[in-house]
């Protein structure tokens, strides 16, 4: 899969990807910032509330080294929005044969959802070995993901949901996960706060987490 960052995949840009849900477009620059700053260069911004496209719009253009994404993709519609926002790739909760034919003819690199063994052998019949495993807690967590590398080596992961600095080694230490996705390292009340230097602090011990595995 084709990044448009120097590094072949996605799953490789950082070891934490930040998953943001931004209320107020006008936090977006300084919040992707905040996080470059701190290491972590994929940003993932959920299409869940209606600030996320201005959010994507504004992260592409104001913050070059930042790679941001679209997340919480459902239809081809937010494929075609995101995509036209500025979104250098895409991250969907699940798939479908239709999302996942408007993700490629994008030509942005995506991660589908999956959290069953049988999503994971359809999607490599199909063709694709990197998947956002989602919820990754609620779906079996790492102890899963461990047990689909024998099986299923050539499949890689990005784990999102209930991930935070405690789990996120069990994750990263695994042989078939590139990254995770969390939300940890932007508080609520450091974004209601703009509270900027602390999301870089967290960020950056997010950034270190794979050293230490």
């Amino acid at each position: 899969m084709a990044s448009s960052s120097p590094h072949s995949s996605l799953l490789d840009i950082a070891p934490v990807v930040p998953v943001v849900v931004l209320q107020d477009a006008s936090d977006a620059v300084p919040l992707a910032r905040a996080l470059v700053a701190g290491g972590l260069t994929a940003i993932e911004v959920t299409l869940r509330t209606p600030a996320a496209l201005a959010a994507i719009r504004a992260i592409a253009e104001e913050v070059p080294d930042a790679v941001v994404g679209a997340g919480t993709v459902i239809t081809p519609e937010q494929v075609r929005d995101a995509v036209a926002a500025g979104a250098c790739f895409l991250v969907s909760p699940g798939w479908t044969d239709v999302l996942l034919e408007a993700m490629r003819r994008s030509g942005a690199p995506f991660l589908p959802g999956v959290s069953t063994t049988s999503e994971v052998v359809a999607l490599l019949e199909r063709g694709v070995t990197e998947m956002k495993f989602f919820p990754a807690e609620a779906a079996g967590g790492a102890a899963y993901l461990k047990s689909l590398a024998g099986p299923l080596p050539q499949a890689r992961f990005c784990p999102t949901g209930g991930i935070g600095p405690g789990n996120a080694p069990d994750y990263l230490s695994l042989p078939n996960v590139g990254c995770v996705g969390g939300t940890w390292m932007m508080p609520a009340d450091a974004i209601a706060a703009r509270d900027w230097a602390r999301v870089e602090k967290l960020a950056r011990a997010a950034s270190g987490l794979r050293a230490q595995v």
